[in-house]
């Protein structure tokens, strides 16, 4: 970088004029703008006044010296980092004003390379801030509920049940098919809580190997098995003071379940082969695709711990329950994807579309994005047509029935085709809304009572 394009502005605070003058000469050379003062009372006003990203100040000075400077300063608002220059005999009140919040300090006297390290080191850390600032804002916009794209009265229900939730320790259980978005939930859920700023840890429990999800999970100490050769921190001291995600949680074996009854009993984890337990502050969230309450039933899974993650439940339908939110689903991985790609403005043809809103969707919001990443690779226009879509989808778009296909080749009767159709019409309507019998009414444009009565008439109830 050429020091003309640093233009990071700098107040250099020191009762001595050659000194502040050497400071300057030397500054500006690397590009610094710099502004001076003769003591502290002069540069809390310059402080005040204008912004600057750091502040050179004396810790000797007349008037207000280095710490008080600093308290006054911090205590204005002002976000300059702040460097000490102290003279032999003053290192201790200079590691005073660190820790008051000055970010380094500087021993006169100074070479003028030592105060370019010194302040192109503090830069790289406000640059780092910088990103962590912005990355911090990046996931919380990710996780925000804005993030989660729907608009179904069963996505808005969502929505409000982990506003309920989210800053509450309890343990939630997250229902739903392969490719909802569970961990999304369970993500907003964090990031939408009071622990937010502490880790979130995931863990898909049908991904690891029976033998190391004890470890993985609880850690272990040195020696504890034959490749144990250091301890290990396991996912729950990990995420202690956040939230830990058990994916899958349906998976986990029978000898693990009374485990992790015991950490959610009683907040604390022991390592394999350590002699004492650790308490831990972790908030459970468990997701997964199995039916849970059958496994209890049948055996496979222990119903205490089934009862202690099950105090809060969040049930995410399948994509065909909320077709209304395609749209807005593909717009959104169209524009992430053309971001991505360089393909940016590429939309969908209308039957690509209809077929969108047609098809089942067995993989659900999983496969949609699938779908609309492979269209953007293959697709040469601006328009992804029906030849980028995969053979599943094009065979299911073709083989969709028209209105009459139900009936036998020698029905001609009106009536016979217009109760079926209303029928399948009925029972779209209610797959869409996921069996709410008011917004069905509203999309079939009938009332709600007319609804009722063709329910019972066709047998629907």
């Amino acid at each position: 970088m050429k020091t003309s394009e640093c233009g990071k502005r700098i107040l250099v605070v020191d009762d001595e004029a050659n000194l502040r003058h050497m400071l300057q000469v030397v500054l500006r050379k690397q590009g610094y703008r710099v502004d001076e003062s003769m003591d502290g009372s002069d540069a809390l006003r310059l402080a005040e006044q204008n912004k600057y990203d750091f502040i050179l100040c004396d810790i000797r000075m007349p008037n207000i010296d280095g710490p008080e400077f600093i308290r006054r300063s911090i205590a204005s608002g002002s976000e300059a980092t702040i460097i000490m220059m102290s003279a032999y005999g003053t290192v201790d009140t200079a590691i005073e004003c660190m820790k008051l919040g000055a970010y380094d300090y500087i021993s006169k006297p100074f070479k003028n390379d030592e105060i370019i390290l010194v302040l192109k080191k503090a830069e790289e850390r406000e640059r780092l801030k910088q990103e962590n600032r912005q990355l911090r804002t990046e996931v919380d916009r990710e996780y925000s509920f804005s993030s989660i794209i729907g608009k179904t009265f069963r996505m808005r229900d969502i929505f409000s049940l982990i506003s309920k939730v989210c800053d509450y320790k309890t343990t939630v259980l997250i229902l739903g098919e392969s490719g909802t978005g569970k961990e999304l939930i369970a993500r907003a859920i964090h990031y939408n809580s009071n622990r937010k700023k502490e880790p979130f840890v995931a863990l898909n429990c049908g991904a690891i190997p029976e033998s190391l999800l004890e470890s993985e999970l609880f850690g272990h100490v040195r020696g504890a098995f034959t490749d144990a050769v250091g301890d290990k921190a396991g996912l729950f001291v990990q995420a202690d003071g956040g939230t830990l995600f058990l994916d899958e949680i349906g998976e986990m074996p029978p000898f693990l379940q009374v485990k992790l009854l015991r950490v959610l009993q009683e907040g604390e984890v022991r390592p394999v082969g350590a002699g004492a337990a650790r308490t831990v502050d972790v908030r459970v969230v468990s997701a997964t695709s199995r039916d849970l309450a059958r496994d209890v039933a049948e055996g496979r899974f222990r119903e205490d711990l089934f009862y202690r993650l099950n105090v809060f439940s969040i049930t995410v339908p399948p994509l065909r329950e909320r077709v209304e939110d395609i749209p807005l689903l593909t717009g959104h991985f169209l524009q992430k994807y053309g971001k991505r790609f360089g393909k940016p403005g590429v939309a969908l043809s209308t039957e690509v579309l209809k077929s969108f809103m047609d098809y089942r969707w067995p993989g659900n919001v999983r496969e949609l994005e699938n779908c609309i990443e492979r269209g953007l690779v293959l697709c040469e226009k601006q328009v992804i047509g029906m030849e980028c879509l995969p053979d599943g989808i094009r065979r299911s778009a073709s083989a969709m029935p028209t209105a009459t296909a139900a009936l036998p080749d020698d029905c001609l009767s009106l009536k016979q085709a217009g109760e079926r159709l209303e029928r399948d019409l009925i029972r779209r309507a209610l797959e869409k809304t996921g069996g709410n019998r008011t917004h069905a009414a509203r999309i079939l444009e009938i009332s709600h009572r007319a609804l009722l009565y063709k329910l019972k008439e066709y047998g629907l109830e």
